[in-house]
């Protein structure tokens, strides 16, 4: 299933920890499913190979099990994706030292608040994580915002509930605002946050395109595009 070029004992633990995956997320329909989780494996391999103090092992199997059990969907818990990683790779007899550090990748790579500054400990984690957040923008990102609001039960877009810059964690995990308002509080801010020059070159398209989706949206709401025509 990848196309890197490990030594084979490795590249054989990168192709059962993907089997896994696709098995765990292939019919998950939050927009954290197993198609997401492939594109940031193949972004952050491809962002690996540009990037030559990075060990590949590490980054791959990052990519692979960033989002294994995200404290989204474990009622907070910040340490249940590290946790989770650690069982499978030790499962797979990956040495202490890689799980180590993908355990800190994993630990590291969400998007905390707008007021949070939380720079990444590890060239690895560099790059997965602009992998998972050019995901999280552009068409894609549009699409997934909004399979996640519906998958959470929260409204698209209520004009009398502002976004909010979370100066915490704690106050962005309580966050239950409306879809639009997560574009506002998190997605148009991705682009200035990335680590690599290959990313932010990507991320330009996808973020203009975020850009003209919410003005037309807001066109739509509250139909000035009717009393226009």
């Amino acid at each position: 299933m990848s196309a890197s070029l490990l030594p084979a004992p490795e590249q054989l633990v990168i192709d059962h920890t993907a089997e896994f995956i696709r098995e765990k997320f292939l019919h998950e329909g939050s927009g954290h499913d197993w198609e997401h989780i492939r594109r940031v494996w193949q972004v952050a391999r491809a962002l690996a190979a540009q990037t030559p103090s990075a060990d590949a092992l590490v980054t791959e199997l990052a990519a692979l099990l960033h989002d294994v059990a995200d404290w989204k969907f474990h009622d907070g818990d910040e340490e249940a994706g590290p946790r989770a990683a650690r069982r499978w790779l030790e499962s797979q007899h990956v040495a202490e030292p890689v799980i180590q550090r993908v355990e800190a990748v994993i630990r590291e790579i969400s998007f905390k608040g707008l007021g949070v500054a939380t720079p990444m400990s590890t060239v690895e984690g560099e790059l997965v994580q602009d992998a998972d957040r050019l995901d999280a923008i552009g068409a894609i990102g549009v699409a997934r915002a909004f399979a996640y609001g519906g998958h959470k039960g929260r409204p698209l877009h209520d004009p009398t509930v502002p976004p909010v810059v979370h100066e915490s964690f704690e106050s962005y995990k309580r966050n239950v605002a409306p879809t639009i308002n997560h574009f506002y509080e998190k997605l148009l801010h991705l682009r200035e946050r990335l680590n690599t020059p290959a990313a932010r070159r990507v991320a330009e398209e996808r973020h203009a395109f975020m850009e003209q989706f919410l003005t037309q949206f807001l066109r739509e709401w509250d139909s000035q595009d009717v009393a226009q025509s």
